[in-house]
């Protein structure tokens, strides 16, 4: 957030109109025309740069007044902070159709670094990426003039391919690749002299360099890196550090020119990165072409930084860059290595005992993500146990920071980026799904759309139930997760179990209370147990209804619906009918079961319906198959009004696949028990009573009741007078002054007008059965589909040659 004084400053660049910009820029103009542009000029050009950037739109500057400021940018007598905010006015304003700068003449690197900045910034319309690139590298590789320095041109290379990796050809690339090589090896081992006004003790024979230390207070007598101590730091050095500030970027742009593999005759054990590094400063190794070169001294660079950190740091935030030059290292190892395998021998044996060091501690969590990266992709040379490494890096990980939003960032891309691969190597990465699903629950909105990405290959045929559970419980476990650090952060005092003989008053009581403490264990599982699941977490849902409130929890409720349906979508391209039918059933039992969040249950309510009728579509025969199970959910009457949607579409499946054509072994037993139970459910909720207590019914659950039974009628035609009865007496029921205080007129007229359709076409058994029960050889006909597809349409046919409109001629 902005202060009041600094909101203050960008309201007032926002207002400033087109005239008053104008009439600044020629006051700032004659500013900069002066003899000698100072301090007021200096100022004037910052508030025209607050005006140009505090808008999204971009502010128009007269052409002339922009070729001005090129002009005074290039002009060797402007001040260094005159330069500076002339160079942020033009970059602010690209793409910029008035820009004739070009950099094909400009030597001095600092100014060269300036417009290089602002012709990036154009959108390489015109190659400029190309032009920029090709003259810094041409300025490298001479040899500089006295006064400049190469520290203004590596952060213009670092852009250059980060816009366009192929704009440099491999001549330039190898120039700066030896470039590079000798910066991160050879820089100077003292550190700087300090730049002093003079005195009688200053001069340079009584004040040599110092030497460098490490991070623990120790003389350093190994050559330079970004670990190495030290209070003034030479030209050298800091382009040490900036190189190795670009090398990943550089190292992966120059990645597809050249991938090297062991030769054949090379001696098992003996790898070239190994004799190499018998001496760093051996005629050889200055011989090796650029790129291996380059590779050679970041191996060798990396190997450094890797063993400066297991030195104790004097100051946390050399702690802080230990930690960070660990996270660099291991991943520019692991780039060299593909590149050229004939590294990974020698880092595996580094890189083994650096996660043994470090696995342990917490602190260290997220350099173990380019580490296991590394073993990833070179499992088959390393030689590795690949699964004791997934093990602690999907166990204690997650469970552990779960809490910590940048690492449950790094840790959720780190799975999505390498998902096919664990999948394919490794068991433990499937199995580990509750321990992931934490990062979810507790950092729900910025991670949904890697779980998207993710979801498909966490699911299988062994983890799809256990997985349906978690999904539907997802924001139980935000819940509870809460709970956990709450009780972790209690004092040790407080830390005591619970009285088996007390009730728990709170959630906290409850975390240590051995009445929940299987549940609760359950739900904060890290790896998969269904073999291990309580009976119902239903009690604890309860308890944790109390948190339902919580924006946390809030949040995960509202990412559950898209993961749900992905699930189904999943799950839909593998599933037997064996999965479908369980899935059918859990459907049904969990619409019951499912935390106390009234938007959360009709989002999952909407969810579950659409994905039910799927399943029945899949596989019809589980009409029959879970007879049982669907007649006690669609007998409940409370079913209609609780869970509306999801008892509409199973009386529509009913209706829809309870027919020999979808399955011989359907019966008229059933479909008579069907069409009984289904009419008393019609029969409670139509059955006229006092005002006060009709039922609120939804009319689509009414109209779906009444077209399933006339479909059941028109499979048992022995029915068929039951139906018409009921379907006659519909207009008694819509007229009823009970009703329709209770029902709008628009739903009392739909339901009268489908329950006349549906008498009517029972009127003509053969039509009906026709419509309604196909024959087995034309069910699943393109002709069966339109009928089905345009069944309203058909019903109102059937009534117009029935009831013909007053005036019409029968055909």
């Amino acid at each position: 957030m902005f202060s009041a004084a600094a909101e203050s400053f960008l309201r007032q660049a926002r207002e400033i109109q087109e005239e008053e910009l104008r009439r600044f820029c020629g006051r700032v103009s004659a500013l900069l025309q002066g003899p000698e542009p100072g301090a007021e000029a200096a100022e004037g050009l910052r508030r025209l740069h607050l005006t140009v950037a505090a808008t999204k739109y971009p502010r128009r500057l007269d052409g002339k007044f922009v070729e001005l400021l090129q002009t005074v940018l290039c002009s060797s007598k402007s001040p260094e902070q005159i330069q500076v905010l002339c160079a942020a006015i033009l970059r602010e304003m690209s793409p910029c159709n008035d820009l004739i700068l070009s950099c094909g003449e400009i030597q001095d690197t600092k100014l060269l670094s300036l417009v290089s900045s602002i012709l990036l910034a154009q959108g390489n319309k015109k190659g400029e990426v190309a032009a920029v690139g090709e003259h810094v590298v041409k300025v490298l590789e001479r040899r500089l003039p006295e006064g400049q320095s190469a520290l203004f041109l590596l952060p213009v290379l670092a852009n250059v391919i980060s816009l366009s990796p192929e704009s440099l050809t491999e001549e330039q690339t190898d120039v700066v690749s030896k470039k590079l090589g000798d910066w991160l090896r050879y820089a100077s081992t003292r550190q700087g002299i300090p730049q002093t006004s003079g005195g009688f003790f200053s001069s340079p024979r009584t004040k040599q360099p110092a030497p460098l230390t490490e991070v623990d207070g120790a003389i350093s007598t190994d050559f330079f890196t970004v670990l190495s101590v030290g209070q003034h730091y030479t030209q050298d050095q800091w382009l040490n550090v900036q190189a190795f500030s670009m090398l990943r970027k550089w190292l992966l742009c120059s990645e597809g020119h050249e991938v090297k593999t062991p030769h054949p005759d090379d001696k098992p054990g003996m790898d070239k990165s190994v004799t190499s590094m018998v001496s760093a400063t051996s005629s050889s190794s200055r011989l090796l072409p650029p790129k291996e070169h380059l590779r050679e001294k970041a191996f060798e660079y990396c190997q450094r930084l890797i063993e400066q950190s297991t030195r104790r740091p004097l100051k946390k935030d050399d702690g802080d860059l230990q930690k960070a030059c660990l996270i660099e290292a291991a991943t520019i190892v692991d780039i060299i290595c593909k590149q050229d395998s004939s590294y990974v021998c020698h880092a595996v044996s580094f890189l083994k005992t650096l996660h043994g060091r470090i696995c342990g501690d917490t602190t260290y969590a997220r350099a173990l993500l380019p580490i296991a990266q590394f073993f990833l992709n070179h499992s088959k040379l390393a030689a590795v146990d690949l699964d004791a490494i997934c093990q602690h890096l999907f166990t204690d990980i997650p469970a552990q920071l779960f809490h910590n939003p940048s690492l449950a960032f790094e840790f959720v891309q780190f799975c999505k980026y390498n998902s096919q691969l664990l999948t394919d190597t490794s068991s433990i990465f499937r199995q580990s799904f509750p321990n992931l699903f934490k990062f979810l629950a507790w950092n729900s909105p910025p991670l949904i759309s890697e779980f998207v990405d993710l979801l498909p290959f966490l699911l299988d045929a062994s983890t799809a139930i256990e997985i349906f559970h978690l999904l539907l419980d997802l924001p139980c476990l935000t819940a509870a997760l809460d709970i956990q650090l709450r009780a972790a952060a209690l004092p040790a005092s407080e830390k005591a179990p619970s009285d088996p003989a007390v009730k728990p008053a709170t959630c906290l009581e409850a975390f240590r209370h051995p009445l929940y403490k299987n549940t609760f264990q359950y739900l904060l599982r890290t790896k998969s147990a269904p073999e291990d699941a309580p009976e119902s977490l239903i009690p604890l849902r309860q308890l944790l209804g109390s948190l339902a409130g919580s924006p946390r929890v809030v949040q995960c409720a509202e990412t559950v619906p898209v993961l749900l349906e992905l699930f189904f979508r999943v799950v839909a391209e593998f599933a037997d009918s064996s999965l479908i039918n369980q899935l059918v059933v859990l459907l049904l039992q969990r619409s019951d079961q499912l935390y106390e969040i009234p938007a959360f249950k009709d989002d999952i309510y909407r969810v579950l319906s659409s994905q039910l009728a799927m399943l029945c579509k899949l596989h019809p025969a589980l009409v029959v198959e879970l007879s049982t199970e669907i007649l006690d959910f669609s007998g409940s009457v409370s079913n209609i009004q609780n869970k509306e949607p999801i008892f509409t579409h199973m009386v529509w499946a009913i209706g829809e696949y309870l027919s020999v054509s979808y399955d011989k072994r359907c019966t008229v037993e059933q479909i008579t028990r069907f069409f009984e139970t289904l009419e008393a459910v019609l029969f409670e909720v139509t059955q006229l009573r006092p005002l006060g207590s009709t039922p609120s019914c939804a009319p689509r659950a009414i109209s779906a009741l009444m077209a399933t039974l006339t479909k059941l009628a028109a499979r048992s035609q022995d029915l068929i007078p039951r139906v018409s009865m009921f379907l006659s007496k519909m207009r008694t029921f819509v007229q009823s002054p009970a009703v329709t205080s209770v029902y709008c007129e628009e739903d009392l007229e739909e339901i009268l007008i489908r329950a006349t359709e549906l008498m009517n076409l029972l009127k003509m058994p053969s039509v009906a059965q026709f419509v309604f029960t196909p024959p087995v050889d034309v069910a699943s006909t393109q002709l069966q589909r339109e009928v089905n597809d345009s069944l309203p349409f058909a019903l109102r046919l059937v009534t117009n040659l029935l009831e013909p409109a007053p005036g019409c001629m029968p055909v």
